[in-house]
Formats: structure tokens, C-alpha cells, sequence
């Protein structure tokens, strides 16, 4: 019965589009409709999504109407289905979408448009279900706003050596920006709601999917990050290892979750966590030791000052001494 309501709807939705469309971009609206359809018990059909795609890969006037039909969508409506969809389209277009496309979501967003992803009241009381479902979308759209902007704002997965290389070039305060970020993403999926209710869904399955890959992805752009911290951990300033610790401490916090949530075998995951756990106490230990300089320097100046006066003294001893004799 929902399947039937949810057809009428788009093809209530389709109708309205061909009276009030301009024809040269009808078949764009359509294509977002058509990616975020009413039907909830379906993901995004693969093939629309891919047209949404390719279309967003032509021109940067043909990108922006997709990019504001697909937001117009996400925020005028009132149905959770509908909503998860064009979220998970926004999910797709941050990892991989053209630029092009990427570039005018980014426009849009930086300019406030319809206040970014900012769902916190979004509710559908249709059913106990859709209440659930209202859970998801408040908590993915916060979600995808986190990708979009870690997506703009560290180093992109340009591959191997050149990667490395790139990061390496970063300044420490940059590199420690950098780490936060993408620690902010894993923060982000602990969030996720109960997944009891993904097994019997298909297009909450299909999400998982999707957030089960940006955990490995941004584990490997963590990795590599840690690497590099292990190399120049002595050089950091006191302020930057312990802004650095206290990004650590937060990722470590994560790791019961983030092994609730995924069953992975992959080795790099394990090795993260041991890299995690030894740049953590390798921090302390050079802290201690800055600490320990610092304290041994203070004593020095503390005793410096005592000779210092000391031999204040002496010397007005020694006139004291000077005065008696010449009185004799």
C-alpha cells in the first residue's frame, strides 16, 4: 500500500514538473526526482543514480540546478524516505560524484543555502516506523555535512607516494587540523542510531554499505597521518602534542563502537589501533621529558638567583668588614 501511495506521489510530483519546468531543464529535475522517489522499501535505483551523475558532469550551469533541485528536495519535504534518499545522493555525489558536481554542492553550501544539512527538527509521525526513520535522517544529514566538509578541507586521497609526500610537507599546526577532521568523521558514524532496525530495511542496509567504505577510507587517511606524526612526534611543541593527544584520546574512545558496528578483518584496522596506542604513550614520554628539561632549567635559574645574592651579601659583608678596619 505505501509502495502505491509513494507511486501517486512522483507521479503527482512528475506532472507538476512538466507544467511548471522550463523544458531545457526538465529532464534534470527529473532525474533528481526520479533518484529520490516516495517508494520505502527501495534504495536509489543504481541507473538513476548514475544519469544524476553523469549529468552533474557536463557544465557547471547544468550542476547547479541539480545540485539546488536535489537540496530544494531534501528540505521541503516531510517524508523520511524521501529524505534518506537525498542525503544518500549527496553521500554519493562527496565520494563520487565529478568535480564539477562537487564543486557546486560546495557553492551551495558555503553560501547557506537553505541552511546547509541542518535537519535537528525533522520529524514524519506517519507511522512508528517513519518516527525511527525521522532518527536517521536527523543524524545522516549531520553526518554527510561532517564529509562534505572534511572532503574540502584535508588532503585528498591522491595515491601512494605522492600522498605521503603531501603530507609530509604540512606544517604541524596544518597536520594536527588535518587529524582532528578525520577524527570528527569517525566520531560522527559512533553516532549512527540503533541499527536493529537496518536488517529489515533495505535502503538502511544499503547506507551501512556506504558508511561500512568511509570507515576503511578514512582509516587509511588516518593511518597515513600517524605515520607521519611518529616521525616528527620530538619536534612538536608542547601545545601541539597535547592538542595531538587529545585528538588520540578521542579517536581511542571510538573503538568499542566502531567494532559493534563493523565486523572487518582488515589488518591495517588493528595495526591503526597499536600505531594509536604507541604514538599516544611515545607523546607522554617526550612530554615528561620537555617537562623534566623544564623543571631542571628552573631549578638552575632558581639557584642562579641564590648565588646572585649571595654574593650580594659578601659584598656588603665585605664593606661592612672595610669600614671596621678603617675605624681601627
Amino acid at each position: 500500500m505505501k509502495d502505491i501511495i509513494g507511486t501517486i506521489k512522483d507521479k503527482v510530483s512528475l506532472s507538476k514538473l512538466a507544467l511548471l519546468t522550463k523544458p531545457n531543464t526538465l529532464s534534470l529535475h527529473v532525474a533528481v526526482l526520479r533518484t529520490t522517489s516516495h517508494a520505502p522499501s527501495t534504495p536509489p535505483n543504481p541507473h538513476h543514480l548514475a544519469t544524476l551523475l553523469t549529468l552533474g558532469n557536463s557544465s557547471r550551469a547544468t550542476a547547479s540546478i541539480l545540485i539546488h533541485s536535489l537540496m530544494n528536495r531534501l528540505h521541503r519535504t516531510t517524508d523520511s524516505h524521501v529524505a534518506l534518499k537525498c542525503l544518500f545522493t549527496v553521500h554519493h555525489i562527496i565520494k563520487r560524484g565529478p568535480f564539477i558536481l562537487k564543486d557546486q554542492l560546495s557553492v551551495f553550501t558555503a553560501t547557506g543555502g537553505r541552511n546547509n544539512f541542518k535537519l535537528s527538527n525533522f520529524r514524519d509521525g506517519a507511522s512508528a516506523a517513519t518516527w525511527v526513520l525521522s532518527a536517521w535522517v536527523r543524524w545522516y544529514a549531520c553526518y554527510v555535512e561532517t564529509t562534505l566538509y572534511t572532503s574540502k578541507n584535508i588532503v585528498g586521497s591522491v595515491g601512494g607516494e605522492k600522498q605521503k609526500d603531501l603530507i609530509s610537507s604540512f606544517m604541524n599546526f596544518d597536520l594536527i587540523q588535518d587529524f582532528a577532521s578525520l577524527v570528527c568523521v569517525i566520531e560522527e558514524i559512533c553516532k549512527v542510531p540503533d541499527n536493529l532496525f537496518v536488517e529489515n530495511n533495505v535502503l538502511l542496509h544499503c547506507l551501512m554499505e556506504l558508511l561500512a567504505h568511509d570507515y576503511l577510507s578514512t582509516v587509511n587517511e588516518i593511518f597515513l597521518r600517524v605515520i607521519e606524526f611518529k616521525e616528527r612526534v620530538e619536534l612538536l611543541s608542547f601545545n601541539d602534542s597535547v592538542e595531538l593527544a587529545s585528538a588520540l584520546d578521542r579517536l581511542t574512545s571510538c573503538k568499542e563502537k566502531l567494532s559493534h558496528l563493523f565486523s572487518t578483518t582488515k589488518p591495517s584496522v588493528d595495526t591503526l589501533w597499536e600505531m594509536v596506542e604507541e604514538l599516544n604513550n611515545k607523546i607522554g614520554m617526550v612530554n615528561l621529558k620537555k617537562l623534566g628539561r623544564r623543571d631542571s632549567v628552573s631549578e638552575s635559574a632558581r639557584f642562579g638567583d641564590r648565588v646572585i645574592r649571595t654574593s650580594d651579601s659578601l659584598k656588603f659583608m665585605s664593606g661592612r668588614l672595610r669600614l671596621n678596619m678603617t675605624g681601627v
